[in-house]
């Protein structure tokens, strides 16, 4: 199988490298000609355009920073539609609006390919292994043909129905996610107030009914001061933006998701749109004048999982079904 990737940003440089390490053929593009050059460094192609990989590749995968990043790859001049066609499977890994991906599979359908949208959860530390976890929105016919390299590039792959499905739920994991990320700056701020000993904090919420990924994750690297998560303020307010434009469409009043939009607009206004994510705790460090740091705690987060065979999660009710 011959693999064509696109955008080899935080994510998808660690997605590309899991293709690139299990022996598929690949080409690589990116606007960037130094991420080129270090995987052309490593045996893979350099693209010329999106249209030459998706006349060239049996899958093209796309993982771009926004859903008019993605538009352009796919529909504009040298783009993904002037080259794919029959046999061809556009694979689109960004977190996106659910009605820009049908539109561009609509499309990408009527030039014969086949779509498939798998956004990743877990992040860039197992993006890194192969272990992180992929939704996969798309027809079960495209999903059996995909399956061969979703279970390379992440270790459990649901499949969650048509196209849309998959990045509403990442956008749904993801705001859920930046609730998290607030709870858990909120409450190491207030245990430092309280004079309690933050590494004892940390460990405290970790055996109790109150941790969670991002406490163990996000908290570790909030405490160590690196705040490094691979993963800015701008891209938590693109999502948690569309967790609450699919509730107003669908009439859900939602009040813990305007605060958290508000809180985020806020940060950015403050520190920027490219600062990284868990420093949204800067909000409570600077009106407290505390400082939330522990001793020991690492930089950046690094999967400690061996890599292991991917496989298919089917959902509760399809497992009883098939066992009867």
């Amino acid at each position: 199988m011959h693999v064509g990737f696109i955008g080899l940003g935080n994510v998808g440089g660690k997605l590309a490298g899991s293709i690139l390490r299990n022996g598929f053929d690949l080409t690589v593009l990116d606007l960037d000609e130094n991420l080129m050059a270090k995987f052309a460094a490593l045996g893979t192609k350099k693209g010329r355009s999106p249209k030459q990989l998706a006349g060239d590749c049996d899958v093209v995968i796309t993982c771009l920073p926004s859903p008019a990043a993605c538009a352009a790859v796919v529909e504009g001049p040298d783009g993904i539609l002037e080259g794919i066609g029959p046999g061809t499977i556009w694979a689109e890994m960004s977190t996106t609006d659910a009605g820009e991906v049908k539109r561009l599979a609509g499309l990408v359908a009527e030039k014969g390919g086949e779509a498939i949208e798998c956004p990743v959860s877990g992040g860039c530390h197992r993006a890194a292994t192969g272990n992180i976890s992929i939704f996969a929105g798309c027809s079960r016919e495209t999903f059996e043909k995909a399956l061969p390299f979703l279970t390379v590039l992440g270790r459990r792959v649901l499949h969650t129905g048509d196209i849309g499905s998959a990045s509403i739920l990442k956008v749904v994991t993801n705001y859920l996610a930046t609730a998290n990320l607030v709870s858990v700056c909120e409450a190491l701020t207030t245990c430092k107030a309280a004079g309690m000993v933050l590494n004892t904090a940390y460990e405290a919420i970790k055996i109790s009914s109150g941790t969670s990924f991002v406490h163990e994750t996000e908290g570790q690297v909030i405490l160590n001061g690196s705040r490094d998560i691979s993963f800015t303020m701008d891209l938590v307010a693109k999502d948690i933006g569309l967790f609450q434009s699919i509730a107003e469409e669908h009439s859900v009043p939602l009040e813990l998701s305007p605060l958290l939009n508000q809180i985020f607009a806020d940060g950015i206004s403050r520190y920027g749109p490219r600062e990284l994510s868990p420093n949204i705790i800067k909000r409570l460090e600077d009106a407290t004048g505390l400082s939330i740091l522990g001793d020991g705690f690492p930089a950046e987060m690094e999967d400690d999982e061996p890599e292991e065979p991917g496989y298919e999660v089917r959902p509760t009710a399809a497992v009883a079904i098939a066992a009867e």
